[in-house]
């Protein structure tokens, strides 16, 4: 994490204190993500003006027509039902050592790059988010340059270098460290805005995917989304509870406690008590009747319950971050699954969950909070992932949380008035009264290539086609 992005909201590898004596589920929770420290000052009383949807834009380039537009370089249309790009003829060939392996090799690549998208409401935060099939032997980089709203632009920074794959083959997936401009930085898979009080914004940005394939094969990774949330949220302790409306539902999803691998595969984040983000992700890709088969999972000890969750695990790791809590890498997997798509995005209330649940879409929510703020949970987390999978009839949140001690306890409703606030503010008090960040909504979605009608629609009205 750096230091030059007071406002990030997102992770830090370390897990905070939270109030009381810490639990193994505490621990467990809080190894994912911990947002960074924030540097100002506490309000006397707290901003709880909800935010508006034009702080939050996802976008995306989908389409046949989206592809038409941008600017290719030995990319080429991958026809079909989900149109995307492919390798046609390489731009050029380049050298690429792996950092976290140590291996040398020369890759043929090929880019595109988007148009140009102009902000709905200038954004402190960007995170990039894509969905993509990359064969043994290929991966792909997405990068991200923006306007900033003085006129001025940021270099391309690189968003996640990436690959489904994890054999000898393949690169190690990866974040990368140490990018900034001096008004700008990454931290791990964010864009954020260094000094935001400056008033200095992201105006704009394009986004750039190379494909990458070894000289002399046909193999070639496919992009089929390419899309980015910008946000630029106000600062708040406390969000004050929607109204409930579309409740009463509550999704079929499969449970899945990441408590009972803790010790199995101790280089993926340190085992099970840091897996909350994949064993997240591999409850929703089965409850959409997607799962690794038989063979991808060869490589798990047969000891092991739910060895799809280790699976999970290694394939959303990131070698830089040294974790399995990468926002774009959980999605990305995700949409590794047949006729999956994933986005990561903002939701600016629980109405907004509703209406989801409603339309049949369960939604991953990123939160931290202390013991004492959630009730029935049982542990304090300086960043959590969880599922929300439905709501009572007075409106309270059913999740699948996997900070708990075995599968079948995993399912629990939490006060709606605590989860709303604990999940959208972007201010929080630790246990010793420092000032930190929270996640501002951040979700991931994971829903159908061919959605229903109205799937469509609802993800229309949030931003997301």
């Amino acid at each position: 994490m750096t230091s030059s992005a007071p406002r990030r909201t997102v992770l830090a590898a370390a897990l905070a204190a939270a109030a009381g004596a810490a639990t193994p589920s505490a621990q467990a929770a809080g190894a994912s993500r911990a947002p960074a420290a924030g540097t100002a000052a506490a309000p006397t009383a707290p901003d709880t003006a909800a935010p508006r949807k034009s702080l939050v834009d996802y976008h995306a380039w989908t389409t046949a027509a989206d592809w038409a537009r941008g600017h290719a370089r030995g990319t080429g249309l991958a026809p079909g039902a989900r149109p995307g790009i492919r390798l046609v003829h390489p731009a050029g060939t380049v050298d690429y050592r792996d950092p976290h392996t140590g291996r040398s090799a020369a890759w043929e690549y090929a880019t595109w790059t988007s148009p140009v998208h102009t902000l709905t409401a200038p954004a402190t935060e960007a995170v990039a988010s894509w969905n993509a099939h990359t064969p043994p032997g290929t991966w792909i980089a997405v990068e991200l340059r923006g306007g900033y709203s003085d006129g001025g632009h940021t270099p391309w920074y690189v968003m996640g270098r990436w690959t489904s794959g994890d054999g000898d083959t393949d690169i190690r997936r990866t974040s990368l460290d140490g990018q900034k401009d001096g008004r700008s930085s990454i931290s791990t898979d964010t864009f954020a805005i260094d000094t935001p009080a400056s008033g200095l914004r992201l105006a704009s940005y394009e986004l750039r995917a190379t494909l990458y394939r070894r000289p002399g094969t046909r193999l070639t990774p496919t992009v089929w989304r390419l899309g980015a949330m910008g946000s630029d949220l106000p600062d708040r302790f406390e969000v004050p509870p929607s109204a409930p409306g579309r409740v009463g539902r509550e999704l079929v999803v499969p449970r899945y406690s990441q408590e009972i691998h803790k010790g199995q595969y101790p280089q993926y984040d340190n085992g099970g008590e840091a897996w909350c983000s994949p064993t997240s992700s591999q409850m929703i890709i089965e409850f959409w009747g997607r799962k690794p088969t038989q063979q991808q999972l060869s490589w798990v000890n047969p000891d092991y319950a739910d060895p799809q969750v280790c699976h999970a695990a290694r394939y959303t790791f990131d070698y830089q971050y040294d974790g399995c809590g990468n926002w774009p890498f959980n999605a990305a997997y995700a949409a590794t699954y047949r006729d999956l798509q994933s986005v990561v995005t903002r939701l600016t209330s629980l109405t907004d969950a509703e209406r989801l649940i409603h339309a049949g879409i369960p939604v991953i929510t990123s939160q931290s909070f202390l013991k004492t703020e959630l009730d029935g949970a049982g542990y304090g987390t300086a960043g959590h992932l969880m599922t929300v999978i439905g709501f009572t009839k007075t409106g309270d949140v059913i999740a699948n949380d996997p900070a708990s001690p075995d599968d079948a306890a995993v399912r629990h409703v939490y006060k709606r008035s605590q989860f709303e606030t604990i999940w959208l503010r972007t201010k929080r008090k630790d246990a010793n009264g420092q000032v930190r960040s929270g996640s501002g909504g951040v979700c991931y979605l994971y829903f159908p290539a061919h959605p229903t009608a109205a799937q469509r629609q609802v993800l229309a009205e949030l931003g997301v086609r």
